[in-house]
């Protein structure tokens, strides 16, 4: 019965989809939305005045979303997608109850976690990496293992990744030798699947992919979250039938190189709007 009455209170379906991170990661999930839902208005709200949400303490994390939510909410958004591993994982709960029934809101953990409990039957060693709120949060673990608990899960906290990547340090022996740092470590030595529990680290998938000599299955989370998002769209009769406007990408300060990572994604020139909506 919610979700019918949710549909019908929620009115225009041609209503945008409302997406935020800390930083650039949300952008690998922006981009597989829009490759699949091409009919989809998207504003995209980068916090990269407080990036990273990973080291945040989880009330500050929450107050961040919720600020960010009323945000969306004000631009008439219909979906609001946590495109951020921190936020799902410390104030997912506390935004949808912020929100009610104003606009569907979505994370980044259930898709995920919904994947690989439908694949148990294959997999048998799970690797998690991510910011240090979400490993320390075991969100991905615990919901991981309510579903299948056979399945070994390893969890590991990789800090230096968001900020590697915002920094530009992607493809080169910095990163490389970050990645090997890390992945070499006993947590991730007998894992057969690999979950990016952090939207920034799709950038790097290849890299780390080639780390495993790709004998790990490094799941395209950003895939898989589009695809979710795409399904309950349509469960709901929320699917855009038009694009009435262009899409919208804002962050809260300037930072050099979202620009050149949106370049890696989009093909279009992106036009940032600086939108600082924490000044009073």
């Amino acid at each position: 019965m919610r979700s019918a009455s949710l549909t019908i209170r929620m009115g225009k379906r041609n209503n945008p989809i409302g997406i935020f991170d800390s930083g650039v990661g949300g952008l690998t999930v922006a981009h597989a939305l829009h490759s699949l839902l091409p009919h989809e208005q998207m504003i995209y709200f980068g916090d990269t005045l407080h990036l990273p949400y990973g080291d945040k303490s989880r009330e500050t994390i929450i107050s961040y979303s919720l600020g960010i939510a009323d945000f969306l909410l004000q631009q008439d958004c219909k979906v609001i997608l946590i495109a951020c591993n921190s936020a799902s994982s410390n104030a997912w709960e506390e935004v949808k109850a912020h929100v009610g029934d104003r606009a569907m809101v979505m994370n980044v953990i259930d898709p995920v976690v919904e994947q690989v409990c439908n694949d148990r039957n294959v997999i048998k060693s799970v690797g998690v990496i991510g910011t240090k709120a979400t490993v320390d949060s075991g969100t991905y673990a615990r919901r991981i293992q309510e579903c299948a608990p056979h399945l070994q899960v390893s969890s590991m906290a990789t800090p230096l990744f968001v900020p590697m990547i915002e920094e530009g340090f992607v493809f080169d022996d910095i990163s490389n030798a970050i990645i090997r740092s890390y992945l070499s470590r006993k947590e991730m030595e007998e894992i057969d699947t690999l979950i990016l529990g952090c939207t920034h680290y799709p950038i790097i998938r290849n890299q780390i992919s080639r780390f495993f000599n790709f004998e790990v299955n490094v799941l395209d989370t950003a895939q898989i979250v589009a695809r979710n998002v795409h399904m309950l769209l349509e469960q709901h009769g929320l699917l855009a039938t038009e694009r009435t406007q262009p899409d919208r990408f804002l962050v809260s300060d300037q930072t050099p190189y979202f620009g050149v990572i949106s370049g890696m994604f989009f093909s279009e020139q992106i036009q940032l709007e600086k939108r600082n909506i924490w000044a009073r």
